[in-house]
């Protein structure tokens, strides 16, 4: 269910700004961590191989990657209600965010040597087989064969230089992004999802059952009839934000009316799509997980309690937009434009 902004597909938007912010992150990363090679104490040898060679060489890896597959990321994230519809479309950015603060800090970190040796090698393969359209093809040169080994062995290089350390990554982003980034990513979330729950309540009022309304989402028609739902959402995202961060007590009640109105169009969902179709869909789950999220603010008998639980859902709904997302990717039926 593709969505436009002034003609322009959201989600390519998004693809494109990926493009470019992985590898800056990347850069990022090796500016101010600093890897030590195990294998040297030359000054020198380490600026050049850590600071210059592995950046390079896992930037470049992931710009081909984003390039080479980014109409299929695309249309996964368009597509990704289509396969498994447990991420309702009306929170599809609250379990987006937080997928992509988990990504960036736990996932991608360890993925991206597989994603540069993967990308070096089609490289090789791509500039030697002009013609050729499958890996196995039993045409492929000789000459094509070594190349791709010898492309893949530079980024197979940079990972053993830093093998020992490269595994902490993730301990050390968590430690300088995610701790000191962890009161923002909840408020941001708990702002984000109370603000879109309310959208939701307005989307259920308009479409009698939110059932329905996840599946006429994509019609031109509704989506002009409905235009003012989604700036009432930024104004609330924009105004719980104020609340929150200006010490407010008050917001606490908008929290609270956040997690009932998730709860009831839970409910809602749950009832209306059983009643005309007899099946359960699983925008439910992502409604009640959501709600779980919620909930956990609202536990004031143990702080202690609240804390972990916010956290395990927070896991728990980024792990679900995930696993939901690679699921799509590999086995969607691509579409040429």
């Amino acid at each position: 269910m593709t969505r436009d902004v002034k003609g322009l597909l959201l989600s390519r938007l998004i693809v494109l700004i990926f493009i470019f912010l992985i590898p800056l992150a990347i850069f990022l990363i090796f500016i101010f961590v600093d890897f030590n090679l195990w294998w040297s104490a030359d000054p020198n040898v380490t600026y050049w191989v850590v600071k210059v060679l592995c950046p390079i060489v896992f930037a470049l890896s992931w710009l081909f990657f984003m390039i080479l597959f980014a109409n299929r990321i695309s249309q996964t994230i368009d597509s990704m209600d289509k396969y498994i519809s447990i991420i309702p479309l009306r929170l599809k950015l609250f379990y987006g965010m937080i997928a992509i603060v988990v990504l960036f800090i736990f996932i991608f970190p360890m993925i991206t040597p597989i994603v540069s040796v993967l990308s070096f090698a089609s490289i090789a393969w791509r500039a030697t087989t002009f013609k050729k359209k499958d890996w196995d093809d039993s045409g492929t040169p000789f000459f094509t064969k070594v190349l791709i080994i010898l492309a893949s062995s530079v980024p197979l290089f940079c990972t053993v230089c830093i093998f020992p350390e490269y595994f902490i990554l993730s301990s050390f982003l968590s430690a300088q992004i995610w701790v000191p980034l962890t009161d923002t990513i909840y408020t941001v979330s708990y702002c984000l999802c109370t603000a879109l729950a309310i959208g939701s309540l307005f989307a259920l009022v308009t479409h009698k059952g939110v059932a329905e309304y996840e599946t006429i989402f994509a019609s031109p028609d509704e989506r002009k009839s409905n235009w003012w739902v989604k700036p009432l959402e930024l104004v609330l995202f924009v105004f719980f934000l104020f609340l929150a961060y200006s010490n407010y007590e008050v917001i606490d009640i908008f929290y609270t009316a956040g997690f009932v109105i998730v709860v009831f169009v839970s409910i809602v969902n749950h009832f209306t799509e059983k009643t005309k179709s007899g099946k359960l869909r699983g925008h439910i789950l992502g409604y009640l997980l959501a709600a779980v999220f919620l909930g956990s603010n609202l536990i004031i008998f143990s702080v202690e309690f609240s804390e972990f639980l916010s956290l395990i859902s927070l896991v728990i709904l980024a792990g679900v937009f995930i696993i939901v997302f690679f699921i799509t990717f590999f086995f969607m039926e691509e579409e040429n434009y």
